[in-house]
């Protein structure tokens, strides 16, 4: 199973940038990217700072794929 992200979307929708995303996260700009194209799962921890900071549901950002 494969856990996939709308984040990009959702940071996008929000006219935020990577970098104004990353600086509110405390985390690099690369990893950032590395989430949104899929190379990198987030940790626990940045997965409930993720749904914090875009003020939405678990479900709403990450959803889980049969493969």
């Amino acid at each position: 199973m494969k856990v996939r992200n709308r984040i990009k979307e959702i940071r996008l929708a929000k006219g935020i940038s990577q970098i104004d995303m990353a600086e509110a996260l405390q985390i690099t700009r690369q990893t950032i990217n590395a989430v949104e194209n899929h190379k990198y799962n987030p940790s626990l921890e940045l997965a409930l700072k993720l749904i914090k900071y875009f003020n939405v549901t678990l479900d709403e950002i990450f959803t889980l794929e049969e493969e």
